[in-house]
């Protein structure tokens, strides 16, 4: 028997089966640990789980350390694969980090105390981290342990990249490949960090929007001032603000950055046709989230609008008297957080430039304004006419039973651009999420079938890869 015959692929797919409560199980552990990046004081909880991780992978017989860095350290691990091994050697990507809580009120269970309830579709795990991205980065740990325990050992030369900062914008994870790009070279790049279709059909993920992410502080008086004795005299910044900001888009929801559209490329008519033939029902994605009506920019259709074409958003404005109650206050400065998706052939530098131009044009005299980058990577299309391509989509078929899709992602992944500059890997996207899986919100969840059939899909993966 060869270590990729059909037998040992059915014992490792049987042994996945049978020990899926105890999978589940060690994702609950380590969904337990708060390991939240952007908030300081869960620097230790980071350094919890990292190790967490790290202390698997040792178990399955990787070489495995915490790598420090400025921020959360970084869990390298390294698997020389079978005797003689002559196949890829493949990076697997993950993050060990997750969003804050808040508004923690709305949460139907504590947020690291993970659940297992009914849901629609059966079983589904709730808790902070479920599905992005602890949950999806186990189905690849265990998908290893069957094969370990199972299959004769790991089949494929494999090295796993788990960081501690995706959710803070990756900082320093590119300098970390830089630095240990000797070490971290590969064939390819496996990320499970995506969605698939629907639960019924998997998906390789082939486009990611990327994102250029700033904050803006606009001042004006010295203090703040009263209302009564001010106003009508001295410039309100909340006031000033919101007249720029209310100007980002026109009536048509174009976005009115100067350039902005310049390196814009339309999407082919093969594209086009393809996503059309999924029937995307755009009135039943609003509906689960109680909207009624589908608002950006016109003349596109909806997967080209959540795909395709870039968006400008205001995800946080704040300033002046905000408590219970009232207090007649013009405030001496206002903030706001504005975040651009970008599309391939868009350069998020230049995107910040003409955002910080934009507002400067319209800044009214007597107020001044600071600007703040948090975030910048560029948006992303992989080739699909790759053997990890063919691989995983006959993986996914195979496991499913019906034939995988290519698909788009509004969403960005920035360590995708990373690997490509730094390493000059592509990566392939294979992810089990859903999206009403409430990721960066309250109750988020992971379908119990998503991260089953993700165990298998992986260990399916892993044989095509290694043989």
């Amino acid at each position: 028997m060869t270590a990729h015959s059909p037998d040992t692929i059915a014992s490792v797919l049987a042994h996945a089966d049978a020990h899926l409560d105890q999978s589940r199980e060690r994702l609950f552990d380590l969904l337990r640990i708060p390991s939240v990046s952007t908030q300081p004081e869960h620097q230790a909880d980071c350094v919890h789980a990292a190790a967490w991780v790290r202390d698997q992978l040792i178990g399955l017989g990787f070489d495995a350390s915490l790598r420090p860095t400025a921020g959360h350290p970084i869990v390298v691990a390294h698997h020389s694969g079978p005797a003689g091994y002559q196949g890829p050697h493949v990076l697997f990507y993950g993050h060990y980090d997750v969003q804050p809580v808040d508004p923690i009120a709305l949460w139907n269970s504590p947020p690291f105390e993970p659940q297992l309830i009914d849901g629609p579709r059966g079983k589904r795990f709730v808790a902070r981290g479920a599905v992005d991205d602890k949950g999806q980065a186990m189905m690849f740990i265990e998908a290893l342990r069957a094969w370990h325990t199972a299959g004769g050992g790991i089949p494929a030369r494999l090295t796993l990249l788990i960081e501690g900062e995706e959710e803070v914008g990756s900082k320093h994870l590119e300098p970390f490949l830089i630095a240990n790009a000797a070490e971290l070279r590969a064939d390819v790049a496996l990320i499970s960090d995506t969605n698939m279709w629907n639960v019924e059909t998997p998906a390789v993920t082939t486009m990611l929007r990327g994102m250029a992410y700033i904050e803006l502080t606009l001042k004006a008086a010295n203090r703040d001032l009263h209302s009564g004795l001010y106003g009508g005299s001295a410039l309100n910044p909340i006031n000033a603000l919101t007249k720029i900001l209310g100007q980002l888009q026109d009536d048509s929801g174009r976005i009115q950055l100067p350039g902005f559209y310049d390196t814009v490329k339309p999407i082919s008519n093969a594209q086009r046709a393809q996503w059309d033939s999924l029937g995307f029902d755009e009135s039943a994605f609003l509906g689960d989230i109680g909207l009624t009506a589908p608002a950006g920019e016109r003349g596109y259709s909806a997967l080209e609008r959540l795909w395709a074409r870039p968006t400008a958003d205001i995800n946080g404005i704040w300033g002046g008297y905000i408590g219970e109650g009232s207090k007649t206050v013009i405030a001496s400065h206002a903030s706001a957080k504005v975040s651009f998706r970008l599309v391939p052939g868009q350069d998020p530098d230049a995107v910040m430039a003409q955002f910080q131009q934009f507002v400067h044009d319209r800044l009214p005299p007597g107020a001044t304004v600071e600007f703040a980058s948090f975030s910048r990577s560029p948006g992303i299309e992989v080739n699909t006419d790759t053997p990890w391509i063919r691989a995983a989509l006959a993986a996914l078929t195979e496991e499913y039973g019906q034939q995988a899709i290519l698909m788009g992602c509004g969403g960005s992944i920035p360590v995708v651009s990373s690997l490509r500059r730094v390493l000059g890997i592509d990566s392939l996207l294979m992810g089990f999420g859903l999206d009403d899986d409430q990721i960066h919100s309250p109750n988020e969840k992971f379908e119990q079938a998503c991260f089953h059939h993700g165990i298998r899909s992986h260990a399916r993966l892993l044989a095509k890869l290694g043989g």
